[in-house]
């Protein structure tokens, strides 16, 4: 059985940390071979082009034109991409925001991923306090995130962590000071049969 498991969160939270961390542990404890899709990795250099194209600005990856125009052939791509690797037998680790299809539950939809039965899905929903975000944002220096440092508080309104019935199916990690134990346990969750 493949697995296909979605480290999902909003910037700043340590996604792409976590996964890194996770996915060699990950192999040895399930014997299986892991590709590791990041949205940014895989789409980075095409939106940098398409929205430089569009509005001069490169780095915009938070303005109304990019999560309009650009976001959902994005993330459709990377669910593609990971179907096309889960439909040869390799296992998945997709790293991603995906915050609108974690709240419109569309992780959960095997129809809308286009996977089966066979295929195990996992979501990791990673969070952090939004001043641990901001602070690990503004320390990275990464230039995709200048729009979103800029405007702020029109990006931060968006920032959520799912609660209540919200939660149901996802595995919450909080990644503001996670100890050894907590990875563990994660790591025991994703590998579980």
């Amino acid at each position: 059985m493949a697995r296909l498991i979605f480290i999902c969160g909003h910037a700043g939270t340590g996604k792409s940390t976590l996964a890194k961390r996770l996915i060699a542990p990950l192999m040895r404890a399930t014997g299986e071979a892991f590709c590791l899709l990041d949205k940014d990795t895989l789409y980075g250099r095409y939106s940098a082009a398409a929205i430089g194209a569009l509005t001069g600005d490169p780095n915009d990856r938070d303005s109304p034109l990019y999560l309009q125009h650009l976001r959902d052939p994005e993330y459709l791509g990377l669910i593609d991409t990971a179907r096309e690797n889960l439909e040869l037998g390799i296992s998945v680790i997709v790293i991603g925001p995906l915050s609108r299809e974690v709240r419109d539950r569309r992780l959960f939809d095997r129809a809308w991923l286009g996977v089966g039965a066979d295929v195990a899905i996992r979501i990791v929903w990673v969070y952090a306090s939004e001043e641990t975000a901001h602070r690990r944002i503004v320390a990275r220096g990464n230039p995709n995130d200048a729009y979103k440092l800029a405007h702020w508080d029109e990006y931060r309104q968006r920032r959520f962590v799912p609660s209540g019935a919200a939660c149901e199916g996802l595995l919450m990690f909080d990644s503001t000071a996670p100890s050894d134990a907590d990875y563990d346990a994660l790591l025991a969750q994703l590998a579980a049969p």
